[in-house]
This record gives C-alpha cells, structure tokens and sequence, in this order.
C-alpha cells in the first residue's frame, strides 16, 4: 500500500537514506547520460533512462503529501495542455528559435542559481517569482526543444547508433521540460493539504 511505500522514503524524523537517494540520483542519471553521451551505448542510455523515470516517478511521489489529488490533476491536464502546445508551435513555425533557446536557457541557469539563494533567504516572494519565471522558461524550451530535435532529426539516420543516442537525448529533453514545467505550475495552481 501507499503508507508502506512511502515509509521507506519518510518516517517520524524526516527523509530517510532511501528518500535522499530518491530525491538526487535523478539529478545525477541527468549528468551521466549528458557527460557520458560518446561513451555510452544506446542500450545503456535506454536501460538510464528507464531506470531515471522509474527513480523521478519516485521523487516526485512527494508532491502527493503536499499537494491535493484534485490539484495536482489539474495541474497535469494544464501542463500537458501548454506542453502539447508548445510541441506543435515549434514543430510548425517557420522561425529559427536558436537564439529565444539561447535566452532561455540562459534564464534557466538563473533560476537555478536564485533558487539556491533563496534556499538560504527562504522568501516567499523571491519563490514566487522563481515559480513565474520557471514556468515561462519551461514553455519557451518546449518549443525550442521541439525544434531543435526535428532540425537534428532531418540530418541524422535514426537507425543508426548515433541516431538512437540522440533520440534518447531527445527524450530526455522533452521528459525535463514536461517534468519542470509541472512542477512550477503546481507551484502557482496546486492547492496544498
């Protein structure tokens, strides 16, 4: 059952090794298959990945102790709505977005850097603009990504070795947008227990 679940991943004084284990190998499963792109085989990256989604399903089990059933289905319909979205207008659109990815990303490695800061501040405000900017930049990446897979999907053979490699990538691209996009919006519209 549920409670049993995640017992092993909580108890009466907080996060246990396990929990901690769930909460960060994601995170570290991101940076292997990003540096060890070259390396890797694309069977190894498929079995990566298979095993990060099932360690993220993990990790993100919490949002259930914090937020409303209700809400957090809203939120996804929302998030999958915007995503869907934001595929199609970058799969279509005629414009080079390399430039709009370049900004975004740049604002990406922004909130990631205020998002520290505001560990230690701990504003409510600073978090809520994080939320804001998070969700703006998580749109915009959808599209970029969008496109930026079909441009490198018209010049690279997908059966070859090389061609599963980047559809993996792709695949994790998209998984991390869709992920952070959610979760910034669950952020603003989630109603908390």
């Amino acid at each position: 059952d549920n409670a049993a679940l995640m017992s092993l991943l909580v108890n009466e004084t907080g996060m246990t090794i396990l929990g901690w284990i769930v909460m960060f190998a994601p995170f570290g499963f991101v940076l292997l298959m990003g540096l060890g792109y070259r390396k890797l085989s694309s069977s190894a990256m498929v079995v990566l990945f298979v095993v990060y989604s099932i360690l993220m399903g993990m990790s993100l089990s919490f949002i259930f102790l914090v937020y409303e059933l209700g809400s957090i289905a809203l939120t996804f319909v929302i998030t999958a709505g915007m995503f869907g979205t934001m595929a199609i207008l970058g799969y279509t659109t005629k414009t080079d977005l390399t430039k709009f990815g370049s900004i975004m990303l740049m604002g990406l490695i922004g909130i990631i850097i205020a998002s520290v800061v505001n560990m230690f501040i701990g504003s409510s405000t600073m978090d809520y603009v994080i939320s804001f900017l998070g969700v703006l930049i998580f749109t915009g990446l959808t599209a970029y990504d969008v496109q930026k897979l079909k441009r490198i999907g018209s010049s690279v053979e997908g059966a070859s070795e090389a061609g599963r490699k980047l559809t993996i990538m792709g695949a994790l691209t998209l998984y991390l947008d869709f992920i952070n996009l959610f979760l910034f919006l669950l952020r603003f519209l989630g109603n908390r227990r």
